[in-house]
């Protein structure tokens, strides 16, 4: 029986020393398979076309090989393969197929990267808790009591249960981030243009962003590699030259500077999640970096006016449905969507038009001082289903503060990363973020390298259910 390939590097390591692509296309379909009924993470495997690619993948070798051949990857329900389903964890897109694939999957097929799923998400991508009225919560496999932060649910249970080394998510107020951190896993969000986005379902035009979920950092890199560049369908999109994710990522945490912002992240921040932070700075400082106190002026302001901008822009796209079909969205999906198409016009533009300015303060502020900002990703211990479904549906706050330092990063357009840091007393991962100033991925890449494996998180934890 062909073993699961636990990292991206394993796979592309195996299947250069012989072994066929269709085994580990078999193997991770059949562990697909098994998350999706222990956990909840699967739409919908796609068993025919992956063997297909895979034998196309077996055909190529020993003489053709991308750098990601035979990686088997799944991704968020958002993603489009022309053909395939794409429903974004809505009931009124039920049967619905692509009709084109998204750039970021095109540019993982030319890496030699498999397809295996479509895993699931939050309703229309709306939401940090994970949880779905119309397919169901998707469960953690660290204790499947509890959430695994969303939207990129499906991606964060399955590449930590095992099932895949690596999946997309898409990231608009942390929906990488924070199923990464509850998940035990490592999360980027690029800096935005810097992945395409056109083909992938959107939610906000404004703050989405394309990135992995992954086990470890050099993952992260090594698919960020392959999905950078320039896309002519995507308005938001950068031409600029590309760059080595992997290049420098090993050079350690020696005299770079961390900034530890004096007010805004850390106000919320729960005793039993601020120890693993406390921690893990230390560790940076033992590591030779150094750590010092920022200014976090106007971060308040960014994440309100995110919160504003995702509510606009998600509204606008669902209007049409919202008109005739509101019924079939989910109770708390449409209470989120509905005051987005009320919002006074005028407010809406001055968020937009607030967005350079509140970049500027930070490049001059706090960036001209430190090479990352150093922030929670999540302020609390990961509560249970139960708990944060009582407190969505009773109109609580979770959401809100679920996000609470993770949007405004989406509305500054800067890179973050999430970085596993240990397991609070409730046995579930905390993490926190390096967040840089825009296209400093590689800088983020290195930094969290270096505590990557100074820490050793993969080598002395592990979550409850495996595939």
């Amino acid at each position: 029986m062909t073993a699961l390939a636990p990292t991206i590097e394993a796979a592309v390591a195996r299947v250069a020393a012989g072994e066929a692509v269709s085994a580990l296309a078999t193997a991770h379909l059949d562990a697909l398979a098994r998350v999706g009924d222990s956990l909840n993470a699967v739409a919908r495997l796609e068993p025919e076309a992956a063997v297909q690619m895979a034998a196309r993948l077996d055909d190529l070798l020993p003489d053709h090989r991308g750098p990601l051949h035979g990686a088997p990857l799944a991704h968020k329900d958002l993603y489009g393969r022309e053909g395939w389903g794409l429903e974004a964890g809505l009931k009124v897109m039920q049967g619905h197929r692509a009709t084109q694939t998204a750039t970021s999957i095109a540019a993982l097929d030319r890496a030699g990267a498999l397809d295996l799923a479509r895993l699931n998400t939050v309703e229309a991508a709306l939401g940090g808790e994970g949880l779905n009225a119309h397919t169901g919560p998707v469960r953690n496999p660290w204790n499947p009591a509890h959430v695994t932060g969303g939207s990129s649910s499906g991606s964060g249970a399955a590449v930590a249960a095992g099932a895949v080394p690596a999946a997309l998510g898409s990231d608009t107020g942390g929906s990488i981030r924070l199923p990464a951190a509850a998940c035990g896993l490592v999360g980027l969000k690029p800096t935005a243009g810097l992945i395409g986005r056109s083909g992938v379902f959107a939610l906000s035009g404004t703050l989405d962003t394309v990135g992995p979920l992954t086990r470890t950092v050099r993952d992260a890199a090594l698919m960020t590699n392959a999905m950078a560049g320039y896309d002519t369908a995507d308005p938001q999109s950068v031409a600029r030259p590309l760059v080595d994710h992997l290049h420098g990522i090993e050079d350690g945490l020696r005299g770079l500077k961390i900034g530890l912002p004096d007010s805004y992240f850390l106000d919320p921040v729960v005793p039993e999640v601020a120890a693993r932070l406390d921690a893990a700075r230390a560790l940076f400082e033992a590591e030779g970096a150094r750590v010092t106190s920022v200014s976090a002026n106007g971060f308040e302001t960014a994440n309100r006016l995110a919160m504003l901008i995702i509510g606009v822009e998600a509204a606008a796209q669902h209007a049409p449905l919202l008109a005739t079909r509101a019924a079939e969205y989910g109770p708390v999906t449409r209470r989120r969507l509905m005051p987005g198409l009320f919002q006074d016009a005028g407010a809406y533009l001055r968020a937009l038009g607030r967005r350079a300015s509140l970049l500027r303060e930070a490049l001059d502020g706090p960036f001209a001082q430190i090479d990352a900002l150093f922030l929670p990703t999540w302020t609390m211990e990961i509560p249970t289903i139960a708990e944060l479904e009582e407190s969505v549906a009773n109109g609580g706050k979770a959401a809100e503060d679920i996000g609470h330092c993770t949007r405004p990063v989406n509305l500054l357009g800067c890179p973050a990363i999430s970085v596993p840091c240990g397991l609070t007393p409730n046995g579930l991962p905390t993490a926190f973020q390096l967040v840089g100033r825009p296209f400093s991925e590689p800088l983020l890449l290195r930094m969290a390298r270096g505590f990557e494996r100074a820490f050793g998180f993969l080598e002395d934890h592990s979550p409850q259910i495996r595939a």
